[in-house]
């Protein structure tokens, strides 16, 4: 993988390229930023040209992902068959992530947790993961050169692996690098964050958006403008946006029900309906509370009617011409506040029945604060 197949992010690959020329590479790296920009295909595109010596063999191998000095770390689940004294490491997936990776370094949990076949669990790096790495890059170079080893969502270690590689990041061994690609690092340990040189990952640029879209996927201008601009930096929002049936149409009618019933104060269909959400994987529940806040931010800018602060589809702008006016000063902010408290909680494993029928509850008392 090159940098021209990442969408944008001139500036960020400059950066990285000046830190290679002026010989200053830290040997722990962390992009970090938001979910579309493309954090991921910056450190594949980074860690391939780290590798590339050059060799027509080093390139055969960096197109199709399998050097034998690029190693991959991801969050992982146990599956049924796996012994009850297994710790899951990344090599029990190596199949399906490579295949995930080849087709594109563009792709959400959600899509990862489909691969290993696990949408209900929730996908951690454990601490065999961490005694795994410290054998493969306690090996030499099979090249002679870097060893480069590219960690997915390090927020997602559990605290005895995290205490392991703090101690592999602080001791590593020669000329390995290690790139961090997170969209929470404020869950890393204090001690990890201290000792990585961390580069943000802003959003990418509208126009590499729009540009992207037409080259690549063959969308018209006036689709790609359109695209482009209800994408808000997020290529993987832009790819959601072509798809016919795309996860967001549900999510909108679920939105819209929920608004509905609790206006109407139905308590027995509000309880229908979160059962309905509570029948979903965990990481999709987190996505549609994601998308309710969205969605609620959408509908209180909507009342200051000035198109160029609203960024929604036809379908949403029609449900918001009506709706918009419930979502106002007093209530947005305890209402935002409930849908984090929410996320945090199914993050945590709490029953998502009870999450989302209270959620439900409370939207009967904050629609009515005018």
């Amino acid at each position: 993988m090159t940098f021209d197949e990442v969408i944008g992010q001139q500036e960020a690959k400059e950066r990285l390229m000046q830190m290679v020329k002026e010989d200053r590479l830290p040997h722990a790296l962390m992009l970090c930023g938001p979910m579309g920009s493309g954090k991921m295909a910056l450190a594949t595109a980074f860690a391939c040209q780290l590798l590339d010596n050059g060799t027509p063999s080093a390139k055969a191998m960096l197109q199709k992902l399998e050097h034998p000095d690029l190693h991959f770390t991801y969050p992982t689940i146990k599956l049924p068959s796996m012994s009850t004294d297994h710790k899951p490491v990344s090599d029990d997936f190596a199949k399906e992530w490579h295949e995930m990776i080849s087709q594109t370094p563009y792709f959400t949990m959600d899509e990862w947790m489909k691969m290993m076949e696990g949408e209900n669990q929730q996908a951690i790096i454990t601490a065999g993961e961490s005694d795994n790495l410290v054998r493969k890059l306690s090996l030499k170079s099979s090249q002679g050169g870097f060893k480069v080893s590219v960690i997915w969502l390090p927020e997602r270690m559990n605290i005895e692996c995290a205490n392991k590689l703090l101690k592999l990041i602080e001791e590593p061994p020669q000329q390995t690098v290690f790139i961090m690609v997170s969209e929470e690092p404020d869950k890393l340990l204090e001690t990890i964050r201290s000792r990585v040189q961390r580069i943000d990952i802003k959003r990418t640029n509208e126009a590499d958006i729009r540009n992207a879209l037409i080259e690549r996927r063959g969308v018209s201008e006036e689709e790609a403008h359109r695209i482009s601009r209800r994408a808000n930096g997020n290529w993987l929002k832009a790819l959601e946006e072509l798809q016919v049936n795309s996860e967001n149409e549900l999510f909108l009618d679920l939105y819209i029900m929920l608004m509905r019933l609790a206006y109407q104060r139905k308590i027995k269909e509000l309880r229908r309906w979160s059962e309905q959400l509570a029948n979903m994987g965990r990481e999709k529940q987190k996505r549609w509370l994601t998308y309710f806040l969205t969605m609620t931010r959408e509908n209180f800018m909507y009342n200051f009617q000035q198109e160029e602060l609203n960024y929604m589809t036809q379908k949403e702008e029609d449900f918001a011409r009506n709706f918009a006016r419930f979502v106002n000063e007093k209530n947005i902010l305890p209402i935002s506040d409930l849908a984090n408290l929410a996320i945090r909680d199914i993050g945590q494993n709490a029953n998502a029945k009870i999450v989302f029928f209270d959620l439900a509850l409370q939207m009967i008392v904050l629609l009515l604060q005018k």
